[in-house]
């Protein structure tokens, strides 16, 4: 089972990613012809890297050890799973304007539906909380701390300064949060 466990989370991983770029890629192309601006493109690569290390880490990783499940398999694959559901809300939620890249629409209010009338980018908690639960399916323990730490490294010091720039905003007080919520 934990080989079969493996190839299939890997198969499903690998279709998810593939289908999320070639929807990235219409939706950039849809944003680009109403006159989106790209901002950050030049720390793009680092993100495909990390996640392409990730996928690879886990898989080999998970091998190595065995492959083997870990006692609360279960639990993580939870965790993965309404990780999934929160990602792809906020895809659903960001519509069109979804995108791996960041894109600003001019004259464009900032989505606060779905799940951005909650956390600021749910996305990349989604992403984090994936990137941590799938390698402890397998006890791919040194990928997901290696994955976590480079992933809250980039988003922290890079993707989300970068988002807030280009958007022309700071991230929202507690008391505005409460606002929007009323």
């Amino acid at each position: 089972m934990p080989s079969a466990l493996l190839t299939i989370l890997a198969a499903v991983v690998i279709a998810q990613r593939l289908a999320e770029l070639r929807l990235a890629r219409h939706n950039a192309h849809w944003a680009r012809s109403q006159g989106a601006v790209e901002h950050g493109a030049s720390h793009y690569p680092a993100f495909v890297m990390l996640h392409t290390g990730w996928l690879a880490g886990w898989i080999v990783e998970g091998w190595l050890r065995g492959p083997s499940v870990s006692a609360a398999w279960p639990a993580w694959l939870s965790l993965f799973a309404a990780a999934e559901a929160l990602r792809y809300w906020a895809i659903a939620s960001l519509g069109r304007r979804w995108n791996t890249r960041i894109f600003v629409l001019p004259g464009q209010p900032i989505v606060r539906r779905g799940p951005y009338q909650f956390v600021r980018h749910p996305n990349y908690v989604a992403v984090a909380t994936e990137l941590i639960a799938v390698p402890l399916i397998f006890d791919a323990w040194i990928t997901a701390l290696v994955a976590s730490v480079v992933n809250a490294i980039l988003l922290l010091a890079i993707r989300i300064p970068a988002e807030e720039r280009a958007l022309g905003t700071r991230a929202p007080s507690q008391s505005q949060f409460q606002q929007r919520r009323q």
